[in-house]
């Protein structure tokens, strides 16, 4: 038991002091570590949201509900063709070879709702 209190802080063990290098090495990790998670959430972002599976009939009602339509082509990150359409806040993925057959019958569906339109409001 100690008597004094510099006796006893004398007979405390010494605690290694922090090397420099070794606060630099920290910080490194650290903005590594910030940097890797940075990399890793901007990538997720950025992969496109590609077709599986396509479906080759399309009910009418839905066709009339689509806002626009985009292409999806096999040559970059998606692996099958398509057309995307999208409806309110779903995509729909079409075969190409369809898509024709019901470019068609939307435009189809559009002349009539103008004709429609121009007999009532004359």
């Amino acid at each position: 038991m100690c008597v004094r209190l510099s006796a006893c802080i004398k007979s405390l063990p010494r605690l290694p002091l922090i090397n420099p290098s070794a606060i630099m090495d920290l910080k490194v990790v650290a903005v590594l570590i910030c940097l890797s998670a940075f990399a890793i959430s901007s990538t997720q972002a950025a992969i496109p949201g590609c077709c599986i599976n396509t479906r080759k009939i399309i009910p009418i009602n839905v066709l009339r509900k689509v806002s626009r339509w985009t292409i999806q082509s096999s040559g970059g990150a998606c692996d099958i063709d398509a057309v995307i359409l999208h409806v309110r806040d779903k995509r729909i993925c079409v075969d190409q070879t369809v898509f024709k057959d019901i470019w068609w019958r939307m435009k189809q569906w559009k002349q009539r709702v103008k004709k429609r339109a121009a007999k009532y409001n004359v």
